[in-house]
Formats: C-alpha cells, sequence, structure tokens
C-alpha cells in the first residue's frame, strides 16, 4: 500500500474498544513533559490550555498549528522507541493503534509511564477522550468543562440533519490504485463521521477497509463520493470519474465527489461538530439547518 494510503489508513481505522492504560496507569505522576502520539490527542492537549507540557508530537499532529514547532518523533504507526525517547518525555501519551506493536511494547517497558486513549467513531467516543487526557493531565475539571462544551456543539451539529428523510449514500474513498479503489466499511472513521453527518455509508457487509470489485461499487449507488486532502497523491475529479465504476453510480452522473483535509475530518476531536456542520452541508445544502 502506498504511503498516502497507509497514513490515511492510520487515521481512518484504529479497534474500537477501550482499553486501560499500560499497567493501570490513568494519571501520570510527573506531567511536565508529555509525548503526544495521534493527532485528536494533541489537539485535545491544546484546547484544555494545557500545551506547555508537550515536547513532542507524531506526525499526525498537525493543528493547531502551533503544534508544528514541537519535535516530530515519526508517524504514529511507524514509531521508533529511540525517536520518542530522545525528547525524554515524563509521559508518552497515545492514541490507540499506534505502532508497530514491538515499539509499542518496548516502550510500555521502560520506566516511562505509556497511557493509551481509546478510539471510538462516536459522540461519546469523542468526549471519554477528552476525560482521559484531562485525566491523565491531572486537569479533570477542565476536562469536564471541555466535554460539556464540545457536547452541546454535537448535539446541535448531528441536529441539522435530524429532520431530512431523503439521506445521502455515501462512499468514502481512500485510495484508488492502479484502478483498483479502496473503500471504508463500518468500524471506521469514516463510517462514523458519515453517519454523524446524516449521511448513509453506501458500502456495508465488512468491516475496516476494502478494495471494491466494479460491480461493488456501482452496486453501491453512491450520491457522493468523500476523500481526504492531505494524504497522498490524490486522485483528480477527472480520473476519479472517468473511473468506469465510479462513472455508472450517481455520483458520477453527478459529478459529485467532497475533499476534506484528512486530520480534520476522521480526526475525531474538538472539532468534530465542526466536520459534521461542514460535511451536512456539502451533502445536504440549505436542506441541513443552522
Amino acid at each position: 500500500m502506498a504511503l498516502g494510503a497507509t497514513i490515511g489508513l492510520a487515521l481512518a481505522s484504529a479497534a474500537l474498544l477501550p482499553v486501560r492504560a499500560a499497567e493501570g496507569a490513568e494519571v501520570f505522576a510527573d506531567p511536565s513533559r508529555i509525548a503526544a502520539i495521534g493527532g485528536s490527542i494533541t489537539e485535545i492537549v491544546f484546547a484544555l490550555g494545557e500545551q506547555d507540557r508537550l515536547v513532542a508530537r507524531d506526525s499526525t499532529s498537525r493543528y493547531p498549528e502551533a503544534a508544528l514547532k514541537l519535535p516530530d518523533v515519526g508517524y504514529m504507526r511507524q514509531l521508533s522507541p529511540e525517536g520518542v525517547l530522545s525528547v525524554n518525555p515524563s509521559g508518552i501519551l497515545a492514541l490507540r493503534g499506534s505502532g508497530p506493536k514491538q515499539a509499542v511494547d518496548v516502550l510500555k517497558k521502560t520506566s516511562i509511564p505509556f497511557i493509551e486513549v481509546p478510539e471510538r467513531y462516536d459522540h461519546e467516543g469523542i468526549l471519554e477522550k477528552i476525560r482521559i487526557v484531562g485525566k491523565a493531565l491531572g486537569v479533570d475539571a477542565k476536562a469536564d468543562a471541555l466535554a460539556a462544551e464540545i457536547d452541546a456543539k454535537l448535539k446541535a451539529a448531528e441536529e441539522q440533519t435530524a429532520s431530512i428523510n431523503d439521506r445521502k449514500r455515501v462512499l468514502f474513498v481512500l485510495s484508488m490504485q492502479g484502478s483498483k479503489i479502496l473503500a471504508s466499511g463500518s468500524d471506521t472513521a469514516a463510517d462514523g463521521i458519515i453517519k454523524l453527518s446524516g449521511g448513509v455509508n453506501a458500502v456495508d457487509g465488512f468491516s475496516g477497509y476494502k478494495q471494491l470489485s466494479d460491480e461493488a461499487v456501482i452496486t453501491a449507488r453512491p450520491d457522493v463520493i468523500l476523500m481526504m486532502n492531505n494524504a497522498g497523491p490524490a486522485a483528480s475529479d477527472d480520473e476519479l470519474f472517468a473511473h468506469p465504476s465510479i462513472s455508472s453510480t450517481p455520483a458520477g452522473a453527478a459529478r459529485k465527489v467532497v475533499r476534506m483535509d484528512g486530520g480534520y475530518l476522521l480526526g475525531f476531536g474538538p472539532r468534530t461538530a465542526d466536520v459534521i456542520h461542514d460535511l451536512a452541508a456539502s451533502l445536504y445544502g440549505g436542506q441541513a439547518a443552522d
């Protein structure tokens, strides 16, 4: 799989079940020098106003802009223990799905506390992330306040499409390699954000990501194609709609594609209410109530 698609897949997929931190740790004894692994983790730390504790980030942590000034310890799925330990962290705060497993196992066996944050692609999962990050940093009250604020924003964003009966069928295309379409099934960040924005995932029957046959794409009958920016070389609109199977769908006939920054679209963090608003507006236009 090409690097761009691999990075996109890391943004888009991780295990759903909550986990406890390594050896049961939930609070850093010393939260003064934290390495944040995972874009949404870094965003949450900034949203809590605790960014001065950060000494490093991973390469998926590109927001806010101030985060880019932090040392980059590498891509969250291709970490090296040496790279993470080189910043001398007092704690490591990592999104579930960071890897490879061997590197994470090494980090967990060091004397540096390693707290793993679960990933769930729904409303409550975002609030859970905020509370876990806040607890790890010892700022529970700040986390409760931020969770309440984000909860209200998410409810308002989801309400935009509550009255829409004719739901758009959305096909999330992670990549097109050699004319093969790699698309999102259930239990993925793409599936979660499509549903929160009032859409219907055009493909079902499988979990995660898989290559679709031309027949499967045509049968899916998507009204809209959803793709990421900034996740490696992307197919142009002309390339996308020239694909024989895509051109045979309602989305192809209407040349309807929505593109968003990958970290923004699939991050499931403090900005997800804005993502829901933007995607709902792209899907339904004036039908989506403000």
